[in-house]
């Protein structure tokens, strides 16, 4: 493995892990940061949104449209057994597995699909397509 695959493997994983803490911590302008210009999210069975300002309207809904009270504590989405196939030194792919704890515990869980491409401008990985599948709820989820 050269360096340069090494690098990307660790950009990559820096950007997974940039946009699930920002998303604990609703920032969403941090979230929208990991997506190319053009990236897309897309909600298997639910919705696709592409594009920065798509992206941002969909992130900012979120936290109205669950039913989570406004004193939720804790949020924190755990990702795990990232693959990641490293195509060229300016793109990628990477599956994972995620977690997503709240204050009952196991709310949610279910994989990541992505795939990245190298911005040259500011040496980042960014996302250009984001699937995300839900795979099961707790009883009692804030997120069902």
């Amino acid at each position: 493995m050269e360096t340069w695959e090494l690098a990307a493997r660790e950009g990559i994983r820096d950007t997974i892990a940039r946009y699930n803490h920002a998303g604990d911590r609703g920032r969403i302008a941090e979230m929208v940061a990991c997506f190319a210009d053009d990236g897309v999210l897309e909600v298997h069975g639910a919705s696709i949104h592409t594009g920065h300002a798509a992206l941002h309207e969909f992130f900012g809904g979120v936290a109205t449209g669950t039913s989570a009270p406004s004193g939720l504590h804790v949020l924190r989405h755990c990702v795990t057994n990232t693959l990641i196939e490293v195509a060229s030194p300016v793109a990628a792919q990477a599956n994972s597995y995620f977690q997503v704890i709240t204050d009952i515990g196991l709310d949610h869980w279910g994989t990541y699909r992505d795939r990245f491409v190298h911005d040259g401008r500011t040496d980042r990985w960014l996302l250009t397509h984001r699937s995300v599948k839900t795979d099961g709820y707790a009883t009692d989820s804030f997120f069902a």
